[in-house]
């Protein structure tokens, strides 16, 4: 037996049943609430706002409600972030020293995140919480002595003109790693700083029959192509046989389920799966017992949440914001809706709206499940596809199809006759009938979602579907610059997008 491993297991076990989170989660937020405002309130931001007062009120939530308003990135960015890229004390006491480069799925450009070391204190907290809930699954004690692969985007940070460090969220934790944790960590830093993608995972499949890897953590379509790599590198039927003890995935990023059958192609045997959710922003949720894949909010780490239903009391048909939208706050959302998501944050982030819907599926276990985004959703003539429902109708035409269909996207485009269609790009493995294929899609639609069966009966004409091969959509990210790590494929493209795809697809079998 692992002695070491066994008295990991039991400290994680003992420090578990003596959590706090299992205290009133409404109080919790209000004294998180509380803390922003007290760290805050001589910012710039604070002193506009009023935060000295606001922690005063008999009700702090409510008087926040009513000072503050509700920012997006642009409104955020171009009244206060901007500033605080340059000058101390915008909306964090100090001057951030990184700022995050969000993947950009739903922008032209990537967004700038500023990242306190308040914040990187909350995420390395968050982490500490979901490894303390290892301690409800049944994981063997010789994993936690084993090392964990952490695939992350490039950990090589660029230096900005105003003094501060650039690089998407897992890039700026890797070089944050604590140093009691560097001895598990694997690629290790000289790797992670490869920027090269297609280069990092060779030198990953290179060094791999050195390392003793436990657990894996990263978004599931890049950790998939490493595996791959090191499998065809080494001429591996799996990858348990130069990783024996491999136990553990953390995903996160992307719904895992369309990955799951691909992935497991490469294994010897199922792995325990662990969903997470870390964004550019924050860390706000991690899978935190077994035999679900939804995830704890994090409600007692520096974070304060809102919720904006998303329906006719938050957003209009076309889904954009209503100028008074209803907001709830912990103790008065309900299970099974989708709320809009608006956090903030000790890296100077304040009622900001990030763009996620979720939905909670448990609340006395506090878990929700991200059900998609906010733009990530096609209303054209009344469709009202969320993301949630385009995942759904994905998986069941891959189970139809017999065959993983890991990548898609979505754009409302106009045919010939100007009427408006759907069009849909999906990777498969192999050859498809694609009109069999755009028929079952369309049908599995119109059955989970009676506005959809609507709109096609009237003003959304047709459906078409182009299958593609996966390398050919991870060719299209990289010439967008936007291969490996933490970027992800946009489930919803805008027609031009579509349209620079379906090209790039010609050219690429020279049509």
């Amino acid at each position: 037996m692992a002695i070491l491993g066994s008295i990991v297991k039991s400290a994680i076990t003992l420090k578990h049943n003596l959590s706090t989170d299992k205290q009133d989660p409404a109080k919790q937020q209000e004294e998180q609430l509380l803390k922003l405002l007290q760290t805050a309130s001589t910012t710039a931001f604070g002193v506009y706002y009023g935060f000295s007062g606001l922690k005063k009120a008999v009700n702090p939530i409510a008087a926040y409600q009513q000072a503050v308003p509700i920012f997006d990135y642009d409104q955020m960015h171009n009244a206060w972030w901007a500033q605080q890229q340059k000058l101390p004390d915008i909306t964090w006491p100090g001057k951030p020293e990184y700022f995050a480069l969000s993947s950009g799925t739903t922008g032209k450009e990537s967004k700038r995140i500023p990242v306190t070391e308040a914040m990187l204190d909350s995420i390395r907290s968050v982490g500490i919480a979901q490894a303390e809930h290892l301690a409800q699954f049944d994981l063997p004690p010789e994993l936690f002595e084993k090392e964990i692969l952490m695939l992350s985007s490039s950990a090589q940070l660029q230096q900005h003109p105003h003094g501060h460090l650039e690089g998407e969220i897992s890039g700026i934790n890797t070089n944050n790693i604590p140093g009691w944790f560097g001895g598990f960590y694997r690629p290790g830093l000289e790797i992670a700083q490869i920027d090269n993608w297609d280069e990092r995972v060779r030198a990953i499949a290179e060094a791999a029959p050195d390392w003793d890897i436990g657990a894996l953590a990263g978004i599931p379509s890049w950790i998939q192509l490493m595996l791959q790599e090191i499998v065809d590198y080494h001429q591996l039927d799996n990858i348990h046989e130069i990783w024996p003890s491999l136990s553990l995935y953390a995903t996160g990023g992307v719904a895992f389920e369309p990955y799951r059958k691909s992935l497991e192609k490469l294994l010897a045997r199922p792995l325990v799966y662990l969903d997470t959710y870390l964004a550019s922003e924050g860390f706000f949720a991690y899978n935190a017992r077994p035999g679900t894949m939804n995830m704890r909010l994090a409600v007692i780490h520096g974070i304060f949440y809102e919720f904006i239903p998303f329906d006719e009391r938050g957003f209009d048909e076309t889904g954009n914001l209503l100028d008074h939208p209803k907001v709830f706050t912990l103790q008065d959302v309900e299970e099974a809706v989708d709320y809009a998501l608006l956090v903030s944050t000790p890296a100077g982030a304040y009622r900001y709206m990030i763009g996620d819907t979720i939905k909670f599926t448990d609340l006395d276990q506090l878990e929700i499940k991200i059900s998609g985004r906010t733009k990530y959703f096609l209303n054209v003539v009344g469709s009202q596809l969320s993301e949630e429902k385009m995942n759904a109708a994905i998986q069941e035409l891959s189970e139809n199809l017999g065959m993983p269909v890991n990548e898609f996207a979505v754009a409302a485009m106009k045919n010939e006759d100007g009427n408006f269609i759907h069009q849909w790009v999906i990777a498969t493995p192999e050859d498809i009938d694609a009109h069999q294929a755009a028929a079952r899609l369309d049908e599995a639609l119109k059955s989970s979602n009676k506005n959809y069966a609507v709109a096609r009966s009237k003003g959304l004409k047709s459906v078409e579907l182009t299958a593609l091969a996966e390398s050919t959509i991870y060719n299209w990210l990289e010439q967008r610059k936007k291969k490996g790590g933490q970027m992800k494929m946009p489930r919803v493209l805008k027609a031009e997008q579509m349209q620079n795809l379906l090209g790039f697809s010609r050219k690429s079998v020279g049509i």
